[in-house]
């Protein structure tokens, strides 16, 4: 019933941009904290960026100044903003939906990301 559908992944050279799309339907939308990670191939999955429901956001240091996430409750959908892509940029991006430590995660299918130099 809890859907993630991320969208907006692509090759592109480094120094170029894109922009990441998650819909969310199923859940309570502006109740949760949503969150985009990233896995390249052999690595763990690592938290880019958040932003709860009231606005508050945080970032991974290596995306810090380059990346914006932002929200759009009406829409049901987060947004990351990618700038000056770097080839160590290049992973599996994942949205994530979370309403409490004590409760599981959702998360999306994953949408490639890959910068080349």
């Amino acid at each position: 019933q809890v859907q993630l559908v991320e969208s907006g992944g692509a090759s592109v050279q480094a120094g170029g941009s894109l922009r990441l799309s998650c819909a969310a339907s199923g859940i309570i939308f502006s109740r949760y904290r949503m969150g985009w990670y990233r896995q390249p191939p052999g690595k763990q999955r690592e938290l880019v960026a958040a932003i709860a429901g009231d606005g508050t956001t945080i970032y991974a240091n290596s995306v810090k100044g380059r990346f914006t996430i932002s929200r759009d409750n009406a829409k049901n959908t987060v947004y990351l903003q990618m700038n000056s892509l770097k080839p160590e940029d290049t992973a599996v991006y994942y949205c994530n939906a979370q309403f409490s430590p004590f409760a599981g995660d959702y998360w999306g299918q994953g949408t490639q990301v890959t910068v080349s130099s």
